[in-house]
């Protein structure tokens, strides 16, 4: 009887995504669906309903850490393809909004930032580096981990800023708390960039944080607005 209840399940879902798209989907059955493509001969409805029991959201499911979807017995194959969904959202929203010009709004970096940090589990860090005409040279996470004074690379920035003859640079960084304030470390890391750049004439001209969809540009906080107009 069972079997005849889930007979053809998997072509009715699939037919239904391609007729109406996934917006009438329960969260379950946007899991059964994607979960096709890492168990191809077995019913994910099971594990669907467990994943969802286990982490609550779909989100929190692509954002477990891989150890953690390993201990409820799913393969490492199923575990790549969950952990590879927050990543190619990332690539795909940093394609889709890439500026193909390189010409970079300074008057709206966090935009530029915003989903540059989506899927990441642990602190980046990213260095953006402009020319003299706020064209973007480089752009590119330079370290991982949590962000303070003492582990900014600082001497990396250096050379990369005198590599690409940079003349303008902006810093970013996520905060895994949901919480897009500065902490004092990083403001202090900040201004230790901010004095070393200026060192070689390259201008530092913001420290944007992300949490989340949330952001915060340094510059415009009154907790560290003095760094970017220092004399």
């Amino acid at each position: 009887m069972s079997a005849d209840i889930h007979k053809g399940h998997r072509k009715r879902l699939k037919e239904k995504y391609l007729n109406d798209g996934i917006d009438n989907f329960a969260e379950h059955e946007i899991l059964e669906l994607l979960l096709y493509y890492a168990l191809p001969q077995k019913d994910t409805n099971p594990l669907a309903h467990k994943l969802l029991d286990n982490f609550g959201s779909i989100s929190a499911i692509f954002e477990a850490p891989t150890s953690h979807l390993l201990s409820l017995g799913i393969t490492e194959n199923t575990a790549t393809l969950l952990k590879l969904i927050p990543d190619i959202t990332r690539i795909y929203y940093d394609d889709r909004f890439n500026n193909k010009s390189k010409r970079i709004d300074t008057s709206n970096l966090c935009d530029y930032f915003r989903y540059k940090f989506l899927g990441r589990t642990v602190e980046h860090l990213h260095l953006l580096l402009m020319d003299g005409k706020y064209n973007e040279v480089y752009s590119g996470i330079i370290s991982k981990g949590s962000l303070t004074a003492a582990n900014v690379p600082i001497r990396k920035i250096i050379e990369l800023s005198v590599f690409y003859n940079a003349q303008y640079a902006v810093l970013a960084h996520n905060h895994l708390s949901g919480i897009a304030l500065p902490s004092k470390s990083d403001i202090y890391a900040t201004k230790d960039v901010f004095e070393a750049l200026k060192l070689i004439d390259i201008k530092l001209l913001d420290h944007i944080i992300i949490a989340d969809e949330d952001a915060t540009s340094l510059i415009d906080s009154i907790y560290a607005h003095s760094i970017f107009t220092t004399d």
